[in-house]
């Protein structure tokens, strides 16, 4: 085997124990994350893990790196394939609410969780979150601010006001699905963002009901 298989073998592997990592942080919480409790889960020795990450700490940091890994490629590439505008908008909560609904994660989002667990533990992990949630939320805004560049959203909009609101719709279907009927709470997610954008597009025709 060439020193570049083995590179990208190695790649892989890193990436399947940290996916391994991101589903166990969202039952035990990621402070609570330890390379103790990945080697259990693993089913391998502490001792390699370690020769990867050599505290708590930075297995964590790695932890919500790949997390943002994830999400890129699950949520928001593919919803950038879609058409600029509201339908890219609707395509990028369609897309995380499928996330959800697939139970991709066993506990649930991985950030909705950290959001609460990391608000009131300063340091580098919780460095790393809000950088993450500031690109996120920079995102959203981008995405709402092309649509009404493109005329499809009123040119009067208070843009970050939207953008909270369809975090918001993210959030809190993620919560209560755990609790409630998911399938409700999922649908009522989808048509909520739906009901919004077709209110303040010019043209709801490029919003079809049934359709993301």
């Amino acid at each position: 085997m060439t020193s570049d298989g083995r590179v990208a073998r190695g790649d892989r592997t890193r990436t399947a124990v940290l996916d391994t990592a991101v589903a166990l942080a969202t039952e035990v919480g990621l402070h609570g994350l330890s390379l103790a409790q990945l080697a259990d889960r693993l089913e391998v020795s502490k001792s390699g893990l370690f020769a990867h990450w050599r505290s708590k700490e930075a297995l964590q940091l790695a932890t919500v790196d790949r997390a943002v890994a994830q999400w890129q490629e699950r949520i928001v590439a593919p919803a950038l394939s879609a058409p600029r505008g509201v339908r890219r908008l609707r395509a990028l909560h369609e897309a995380r609410i499928d996330f959800y609904a697939a139970r991709v994660l066993p506990g649930g989002c991985f950030f909705a969780n950290t959001e609460f667990e990391y608000n009131a533990r300063p340091g580098p992990v919780r460095d790393r979150l809000a950088e993450a949630f500031a690109r996120w939320t920079a995102l959203l805004e981008r995405l709402v601010q092309e649509a009404v560049d493109l005329g499809e959203l009123p040119a009067d909009l208070d843009v970050p006001l939207l953008a909270y609101e369809i975090d918001a719709l993210g959030i809190s279907a993620v919560m209560r699905s755990r609790l409630l009927d998911p399938d409700a709470t999922y649908r009522h997610a989808r048509q909520g963002l739906l009901t919004r954008l077709r209110a303040l597009c010019p043209d709801p025709t490029l919003l079809p009901e049934g359709q993301s």
